[in-house]
């Protein structure tokens, strides 16, 4: 099949989603975090198995979710989103805040921050899909929510490995 395909005109956001173990935080770039119910509130994320956030989700049982603003620098994004929590302290230096259900948000270059208890999960193969209810949320600032369309538009953005997006080199030229 040629490329770009169809699924890539699928519109997502540009997130951090970030956990918490025994006193160590990982965050990551993810893109697919989506609403699920209304009542009550529940919002589903999908996280490479790969991932250290994935290990940290699957054993604290819960997330937060940092809705990225347009303003985001790409040096941000880089941080989060090509960089492995294994090897460095996505934290260190950045603004962040400890919600209610022991989870880091980022609070730079957010516009709103979510926090989530897991509640279901569905295994899609290479990925999870943890589904959880919002026990908290708090609105940052004003500023436009990033897109993953304004990302590859504006900021020339690619896919790291895990995305689930994820087209390989040649489709990145």
């Amino acid at each position: 099949m040629a490329n770009p395909r169809a699924i890539h005109k699928i519109s997502y956001g540009l997130y951090v989603v970030s956990s918490g173990f025994k006193g160590r935080l990982n965050g990551q770039i993810a893109n697919t975090v989506f609403q699920v119910t209304a009542e009550p509130a529940k919002i589903a994320v999908c996280i490479n198995k790969q991932n250290l956030t994935h290990q940290y989700i699957s054993e604290s049982g819960a997330f937060s979710v940092s809705i990225l603003s347009q303003d985001v620098p790409m040096t941000f994004v880089g941080k989060f989103g090509f960089k492995s929590g294994r090897d460095i302290d996505k934290f260190k230096d950045t603004s962040y805040k400890m919600l209610d259900n022991g989870c880091p948000a980022v609070t730079e270059h957010s516009a709103a921050i979510l926090s989530a208890k897991v509640v279901s999960q569905c295994e899609t193969g290479t990925h999870t899909l943890f589904i959880g209810e919002v026990t908290g949320e708090e609105i940052l600032s004003d500023a436009i929510p990033m897109t993953y369309a304004y990302y590859h538009e504006h900021l020339k953005g690619k896919e790291p490995k895990n995305a689930p997006t994820y087209r390989g080199p040649e489709a990145q030229k």
